[in-house]
């Protein structure tokens, strides 16, 4: 069973990558060093912090286990452990994308709130 990650990203910058084959990183992971991912249960707080009100983003789903060592789980928001990505983003060890519309309440709508 892989580790499942995710990472919330403008669609914009994710048709730059598909273009390429690689995910560089956003702007903020840029500037830290790494890329930030989220886990199941950190991604509705992720979106809600850091993404509030924000259209036009993709939900995409990453296999942690296939970024092999450069993935680290790090103490970060609340002390929680969130996957870092030190290195770019291969689009090959992509699981699924999905779009995250806003709902009328201006909260993300995650995938599976439509199952």
């Amino acid at each position: 069973m892989s580790r499942i990650v995710y990472k919330i990203v403008p669609e914009n910058l994710w048709n730059e990558a598909r273009k390429t084959g690689v995910f560089q990183g956003a702007p903020v992971d840029l500037a830290d060093g790494f890329i930030h991912f989220s886990t199941a249960a950190q991604m509705r707080d992720t979106a809600r912090l850091y993404f509030a009100g924000m259209s036009g983003l993709l939900l995409v789903a990453v296999d942690g286990d296939a970024l092999g060592a450069a993935l680290k789980f790090e103490a970060s928001r609340g002390g929680d452990l969130f996957p870092h990505l030190y290195g770019t983003l291969p689009l090959t060890a992509v699981v699924s994308e999905a779009p995250l519309p806003l709902g009328a309440d201006g909260l993300h709508i995650f995938p599976e709130d439509n199952a």
